[in-house]
């Protein structure tokens, strides 16, 4: 298991990425993510050595005949990772890393994975606006320069998540994959319909809610001064007495991220920043592999 701390101290974000990559994919024998197929264009009669998952079975059930699917093309896939560097995500906590590092690192892992597949892959950062754009392109002289300016990557300023995502969206040029690394404090109405926006142009979309322990624990027994690292408002906690309600008001917030995300047909992930890189990454492509998996049962 990779610790998020040992990784962090690493300078070559480069080695972190490819080790995190090998050790989430070992024993995966399927590629996590595919490139999208143009529109059907005819059957053909099953010849030996074809691919099976191009065979129509509904058909074969009818027919008592193979068919196979035949396609006008076949794109590669094309994927932007957008994540949130506002002020709220340099929060650390008492374990692990600052959530920004997390998402640092994280945001390296799925870029390393994408360009070792062939795949195109880019980068939108983004606080009350877009901070920063690299287009999606394969190559690893690309993926060197995208690990680098990720590896600069600091957390400031106030959050603008919709219109963020809404940039990010419309630079995804054709059909592809959108990642959001994010705390999503922002929880504005836009913000959801954005997503829904995504998830009903065709792309497919994976939310990363990075989080701390503390922030769900709320481990303060004492009083304490709380200062929001945004606006750079105080508010003293309230104590012991506070602490259910905070927890329980959390719990809800979290359950309302993930509420939200499966009704638009979004992957959501919940990751703390104390939690393997790898074991966080597996995770979700074992959880990506196991839908696929059902959407195949179902056709």
């Amino acid at each position: 298991m990779l610790d998020p701390v040992l990784l962090a101290s690493i300078g070559d974000l480069e080695l972190v990425a490819r080790v995190v990559v090998d050790g989430s994919v070992s024993g995966l024998h399927r590629s996590p993510f595919h490139g999208y197929s143009a529109e059907f264009s005819q059957y053909r009669h099953y010849r030996s050595g074809d691919d099976l998952k191009y065979v129509d079975w509904k058909l074969f059930a009818r027919t008592d005949r193979l068919y196979t699917k035949q396609y006008l093309e076949t794109t590669n896939m094309v994927a932007q990772i957008a994540i949130d560097a506002s002020a709220s995500m340099a929060f650390r906590g008492r374990t692990g890393v600052a959530k920004i590092v997390y998402a640092r690192l994280l945001a390296s892992a799925l870029a390393h994975l994408i360009s070792r597949q062939g795949d195109a892959v880019g980068s939108v950062v983004y606080d009350e606006r877009v901070r920063q754009y690299i287009p999606s392109r394969s190559g690893p002289s690309h993926l060197r320069g995208l690990l680098v300016s990720l590896a600069k990557l600091e957390a400031s300023g106030g959050t603008a998540t919709a219109p963020s995502l809404r940039r990010a969206i419309d630079l995804l040029r054709q059909r592809g994959f959108l990642f959001i690394i994010s705390d999503f404090y922002d929880e504005s109405g836009e913000v959801e319909r954005e997503l829904l926006r995504a998830a009903r142009t065709g792309h497919e979309v994976a939310a990363f809610h990075v989080i701390t322990r503390d922030e769900v624990e709320f481990p303060f027994a004492a009083e304490v001064e709380l200062e929001d690292l945004e606006t750079g408002r105080t508010i003293l906690s309230g104590g012991v007495a506070a602490r259910a309600g905070y927890r329980r008001d959390f719990a809800n917030f979290l359950e309302r991220w993930r509420t939200r995300c499966t009704s638009c047909g979004i992957d959501y992930t919940r990751v703390m920043t104390d939690m393997p890189l790898d074991a966080a990454l597996r995770g979700y492509l074992l959880k990506r592999a196991g839908a696929g998996a059902r959407r195949g049962a179902d056709r």
